[in-house]
């Protein structure tokens, strides 16, 4: 039996029998072995978030008990620091979201991010800094103070490494990754532009060199190479397999070309032994009947390797915003705005000129006709709260695997990089009416994955 199946949930007293007859839950989109209990039943608070987040609200008429335990257990923080669209819907966590397995944070497992820049986010050092290590190829000594010297480059590695381990704390804990204990290496490859297949190479080298002295388990690589190679010929898949056959398990992007004719899969993410990870598209929902494909590139590669092994959400992925830059300043205006008075907003703006250009020339405007650009403003910024925005790509669908991998070899650490592999393909779940080549063995399943792990102690 499951761990989903053996989960005993204590129902309110005002729910007693089971609805029969049911067997595909009209929230979930799950056929569950799980009773069903009518929606009329559960109290007003869950019934309400249940409704706003379902696909079909009005037709709801039974829910399987897995998803009223999972609403009961995430219903205080969704009230209190979900952000919540113009809908009625809340902007859910991606732990939510996967229905991860909230027993295992990832902790006493490194993941190693290489990225083209990082920036210490308070998602990652507070209450403890869990940033172990920080290498700058780009300067000799690797100076730690070029850390906290944000660039153009800083907000996609602090994104990505925030997805994988950030612990929500500027959300109460909320917009949390799927490992908020995991310690984090951090390397940087370039400056800005286009990382090369060399930059990636020696980032690999080195986290090589030093995995034993910072216990690196995991690798994650937002980033493609150059050109479609063969792993036979190409020096970074040699590096990746390498890695490999060291027990460090590398977890790649796939890529967002899957509009292209060719959609190739460009090293890293072709060689035989890592994990590449494409992107699915879940509405920002838990109903498994609204996942889609994202636009992720596709095999087979040159060597005739599915690729990718599976998907992750790749678009509606709640990250953090580079702090001290003008994104967070807009977004913190924004989110003031929207919260404000309709008598506060001409006074607002005027308090807070340069922020942001639409806004200042719309001081002469009615208050409807702000509320009107505010509200544009902020779906199209993909704003959530002043601290959090939605990201979209395969490079951040990657280190929502690589956080799910920390969680498996916090469970279980003995696994090699070929056993995690198997687990997640074994465990994932394809989506209907989607080619075989574009998602591989199909979308991660946390929960069970770290079941199968627990399984093989």
């Amino acid at each position: 039996m499951s761990l989903h199946e053996s989960e005993q949930y204590e129902r309110p007293a005002l729910i007693s029998d089971t609805v029969a007859g049911e067997n595909t839950c009209s929230v979930c989109s799950r056929e569950t072995s799980d009773e069903y209990l009518p929606v009329s039943a559960l109290s007003d608070d869950v019934r309400r978030l249940v409704e706003a987040n379902a696909q079909d609200s009005e037709g709801i008429q039974t829910i399987c008990a897995r998803c009223i335990r999972l609403f009961e257990r995430a219903k205080d923080q969704i009230v209190k620091d979900a952000a919540v669209q113009k809908d009625g819907s809340h902007v859910l966590s991606t732990p939510l979201r996967l229905d991860a397995d909230e027993r295992f944070t990832g902790k006493g497992v490194t993941i190693a991010f290489l990225d083209s820049g990082f920036y210490p986010h308070q998602d990652l050092t507070t209450p403890r800094n869990r940033i172990v290590a920080y290498k700058n190829l780009l300067d000799q000594d690797g100076r730690l103070d070029s850390l906290f010297k944000p660039d153009v480059a800083s907000w996609h590695g602090m994104m990505t490494s925030v997805v994988a381990a950030g612990n929500g704390s500027l959300s109460n804990g909320f917009y949390r990754g799927l490992a908020p204990d995991s310690d984090v290496v951090l390397v940087k490859l370039a400056r800005t532009g286009r990382i090369t297949d060399d930059d990636i190479r020696v980032g690999l080298e080195w986290v090589l060199e030093n995995r034993k002295k910072y216990g690196i388990q995991v690798v994650n690589i937002s980033a493609g190479g150059d050109d479609e190679e063969s792993y036979l010929h190409d020096p970074l898949s040699q590096v990746v397999e390498e890695c490999s056959a060291e027990g460090i398990t590398v977890v790649c992007a796939v890529g967002n070309a899957g509009h292209l004719p060719n959609h190739p899969v460009v090293p890293p993410a072709s060689a035989p032994s890592c994990i590449a990870v494409g992107g699915l598209d879940d509405n920002n929902s838990i109903n498994r009947a609204r996942r889609g494909m994202y636009r992720s590139s596709y095999g087979p590669t040159i060597d005739g390797l599915q690729k990718p092994e599976v998907i992750a959400p790749s678009i509606w992925v709640p990250a953090p915003i580079l702090p001290n830059t003008p994104t967070a300043q807009q977004a913190s205006l924004l989110k003031l705005l929207d919260q404000s008075a309709d008598e506060d907003l001409h006074s607002i703006i005027a308090k807070h000129p340069g922020v942001d250009a639409e806004l200042d020339a719309a001081l002469d405007r009615p208050v409807h006709s702000i509320r009107q650009i505010i509200t544009l403003k902020i779906r199209r910024e993909n704003v959530i709260t002043k601290h959090y925005k939605y990201v979209d790509g395969t490079s951040f669908s990657a280190p929502i695997v690589s956080s799910l991998v920390a969680q498996m070899l916090e469970a279980n650490p003995g696994l090699t990089p070929s056993m995690v592999k198997r687990i997640l393909i074994t465990t994932a779940e394809r989506l209907p009416h989607y080619e075989v080549d574009r998602q591989g063995w199909g979308v991660v399943d946390p929960r069970m994955a770290v079941e199968l792990a627990l399984s093989l102690l």
